[in-house]
């Protein structure tokens, strides 16, 4: 199944890049590529996230890299990554 990154994720990765970058630039590259290549796993293995504890919806579902939620929805012929959302922050504010 091929894996879309919505506008508000990439705009995500940039943010978690920029913060990084003020004082690794390796590491933030590092990192928003590790956080990419996720989606190899999500498109084998679509439901190998958990639910969302906040939204319990089977389509809804996130796996984690570093400190990163990575939030997905599991759609009939594709998926989309919704965000990718520090761990601590809130979901409401996602």
């Amino acid at each position: 199944m091929n894996v879309f990154w919505t506008n508000k994720a990439i705009e995500q990765l940039k943010a978690i890049h920029d913060y990084h970058a003020q004082i690794s630039p390796e590491y933030a590259t590092r990192l928003v590529d590790l956080i990419t290549k996720r989606s190899e796993q999500i498109a084998n293995f679509p439901n190998s996230g958990r639910m969302l504890p906040e939204i319990n919806l089977e389509q809804t579902r996130e796996i984690i890299e570093a400190n990163y939620r990575i939030i997905y929805y599991v759609g009939v012929d594709r998926i989309d990554v919704l965000g990718v959302v520090h761990g601590q922050q809130k979901l409401s504010s996602f």
